[in-house]
């Protein structure tokens, strides 16, 4: 085999063996009409841990979802959560379903694939965690709550609870299943989603039909 033929084989197997990152790209969340939010409050409620089908959860679902948890509300400045002194998401959402893990782009309104393979059974401390069609993973950017110095944990914490609450009440009005989990396997977390030092998972929100 010549010279360039034997280079080409060599990259060819490289290519073969990279991982396919696959970036999704989400529908437009819906914005307007859909369920009151009163009737939401009145039927958020916590999804109990074997109630989830094997049904996944549509594009569109998980779409408004993630808009739900931090989207972009008012122009490219204002989101569906508070941030404290109007800075970007400093707590951001990564999905793990049967397929891989993603990060939300709150900008793009996309996925970015962190990685392929199913790690929902690994990242929670109960069995049922497993079952959900999807896990959003909560997780505090370290580097963006620097500068809040001490007050950093406190404030991840406070967006966290904004952005499950969001959800809670968007998985009501589409008629989806939701559940809180804050007892997490942390390391496993951490290894799954090669976090850098400093970032600090903090829930999971399971969710399902």
């Amino acid at each position: 085999m010549s010279r360039p033929a034997a280079l080409v084989a060599l990259l060819l197997v490289f290519a073969l063996a990279a991982p396919a990152w696959a970036d999704r790209p989400l529908p437009a969340p819906r914005q307007e009409g859909g369920m009151g939010v009163f009737e939401a409050l009145k039927k958020r409620s916590s999804a109990a841990g074997g109630d989830f089908s094997p049904a996944e959860l549509s594009q569109e679902e998980l779409s408004n979802l993630l808009w739900a948890a931090s989207g972009l509300n008012r122009g490219q400045t204002g989101w569906t959560v508070p941030m404290a002194h109007g800075r970007p998401p400093y707590c951001r959402v990564y999905v793990a379903d049967k397929d891989g893990v993603f990060l939300y782009d709150w900008a793009s309104h996309s996925l970015k694939e962190i990685r392929s393979g199913n790690i929902k059974g690994d990242i929670g401390a109960q069995s049922f965690v497993k079952k959900a069609a999807a896990i959003l993973i909560f997780v505090a950017d370290g580097q963006a709550l620097a500068e809040f110095g001490a007050a950093g944990e406190e404030l991840s914490h406070v967006a966290a609870g904004a952005m499950t609450q969001n959800v809670y009440l968007a998985a009501a009005a589409l008629g989806l299943g939701a559940r809180y989990i804050r007892s997490i396997r942390q390391e496993a977390v951490i290894s799954a989603l090669s976090l850098p030092k400093g970032d600090t998972p903090i829930c999971l929100m399971l969710l399902g039909k």
